[in-house]
């Protein structure tokens, strides 16, 4: 069989792997210059960043796929587990320590009014949504709530994923403490969504780190990339970079392959493609009925990123030292995403900073720092680069951290770069989002609007974020192995 796959991110690589694997002609089509998607990098006078995901949660997932290319993950990477996992500030001098070890996070919750109990709560309930949705939600397609239902063991299930709910409401049934309700709703920006909409499902993500770990590979996320494309060599896939499809060709009921902007045609029994599905059914397939479903589900949050290098360490704050994952909390979180889903780029952001060179010392010139800041944004908002740069920093410093006067370059990026560079309409990250009771079904189905047509990444179903795409490409090599027997 002959596969083509439009897009090079790790959803198509992942793909591209598993359908080599198993013994397939496969083809990878990536417009840009080098495969990966947005798990992307950056390198500027020695400073290396993470642009895109600079977490790895669910390792296995990707072992899994390394596997059945006679290889493995550990043989491909060398991961470090974080401990801490992340550190958490607020203004008034709140800290928050989350370790790779529940008694450790446990008594870091304590601090907070006794709310050690109510986090290892959170952590069971977690776990219970988390074992559900593996065989539910994560176990194949969701066309519709029949797929769900359909690998449900009993009505219990359903009250167990927590859909019903939102991400808020858990929040606020857990902790009595506010800080730790906007800890908590901040789980809902992983899916690009908010936490007053987003469902309570979401509470499992704090189990799966403190479960499975956060992992770094040594060398940054760059190096899973750099994994994914030499394992899909290894089982025979041609990736060709600097293509870019035009359109992909059909008959009026299949697709039978594609046409590249240089007017070449290539052949194919079935097309994977990798990209947003509101590129898909507008641009390269075009579909009017399939476009505007997909129209209907909320785009998710898009982003302001900033590359910086810092030069110098950056003191602790107050005795707090900064850690490899850091966040920096608004003063006000309900105002923070009432302006977001507005459309507004919120005035007092939370801010997220990676700062990979603490744990692996390549990524910086010797005892300078490489900061990774992202604060969300509305999808589609136009950014002033050098005026929001200035906020953000001014918010930094309100928190201690004095950045200014220490930075050799500071690198933007914006939600039109996010567009240009990925075709992701309003540069919206994850697609669409899981905002409603109904989000997960308003995703877009893996199987396309076209026999041998089908859908992978974080646009498709189960999502965005590096473990669900790894899952994604499960499913859709299942379909396919499935539709053409």
């Amino acid at each position: 069989m002959k596969a083509i796959i439009v897009g090079g991110g790790v959803g198509g690589l992942c793909t591209a792997i598993r359908l080599g694997a198993a013994g397939h002609d496969v083809t990878v089509f990536e417009r840009n210059e080098q495969a990966g998607g947005k798990l992307a990098v950056f390198e500027r006078d020695g400073f290396t960043f993470d642009i895109g995901p600079s977490l790895l949660t669910l390792p296995q997932v990707f072992d899994d796929v390394f596997q059945l290319a006679g290889t493995s993950l550990d043989e491909q990477l060398d991961l470090v587990r974080l401990d801490p996992q992340f550190r958490y500030f607020w203004r008034d001098g709140a800290r928050l320590v989350v370790h790779d070890d529940n008694d450790a996070t446990a008594a870091a919750f304590e601090t907070f009014a006794g709310a050690g109990a109510a986090w290892r709560d959170l952590n069971e309930h977690g776990r219970r949504i988390w074992e559900v949705s593996e065989r539910t939600f994560f176990a194949g397609p969701m066309s519709n709530p029949l797929d769900l239902l359909s690998r449900m063991e009993s009505a219990n299930d359903l009250r167990t994923i927590d859909a019903m709910r939102s991400l808020n409401d858990a929040a606020r049934a857990l902790f009595d403490e506010p800080k730790l309700q906007q800890w908590l709703g901040r789980y809902a920006t992983y899916s690009g969504s908010t936490p007053r909409r987003a469902p309570a499902t979401l509470s499992c993500i704090p189990h799966v780190e403190a479960g499975h770990g956060c992992w770094y590979p040594t060398g940054g996320l760059g190096a899973l990339c750099d994994a994914l494309v030499r394992v899909a060599g290894k089982v025979g896939v041609d990736i060709q970079t600097s293509s870019d499809v035009e359109r992909i060709n059909e008959d009026g009921t299949s697709v039978t392959g594609i046409r590249l902007v240089d007017g070449s045609v290539v052949a194919a029994d079935v097309v994977i493609a990798n990209t947003d599905a509101e590129h898909l059914y507008a641009d390269l397939l075009p579909d009017d009925a399939a476009l505007r479903t997909v129209r209907k589900a909320d785009r998710s949050t898009s982003g302001f990123a900033m590359c910086l290098g810092v030069r110098g360490a950056t003191p602790a704050i107050d005795g707090a030292p900064l850690g490899h994952h850091n966040v920096f909390f608004s003063n006000n979180a309900a105002q923070e995403f009432r302006q977001i889903e507005a459309g507004q780029l919120a005035d007092d952001p939370t801010i997220y900073a990676c700062i990979s060179s603490l744990t692996d010392a390549s990524q910086a010139p010797a005892g300078d720092e490489n900061w990774f800041i992202l604060v969300n944004t509305p999808p589609g908002a136009e950014v002033n680069t050098e005026d929001y740069r200035d906020l953000v920093l001014r918010r930094l410093g309100e928190h201690g951290v004095d950045l200014a006067g220490r930075m050799s370059f500071s690198a933007r990026i914006t939600p039109a770069d996010i567009e240009r560079l990925y075709r992701s309409p309003g540069g919206a990250i994850y697609g669409s989002s899981s905002n409603g009771k109904r989000a997960a079904f308003a995703r877009p189905a893996n199987r396309g609007a076209r026999a041998g047509l089908y859908l992978v990444g974080g646009s498709s179903h189960p999502g965005g974020g590096l473990p669900l795409v790894a899952t994604s490409a499960r499913i859709v090599t299942e379909m396919i192995d499935q539709d053409h027997r």
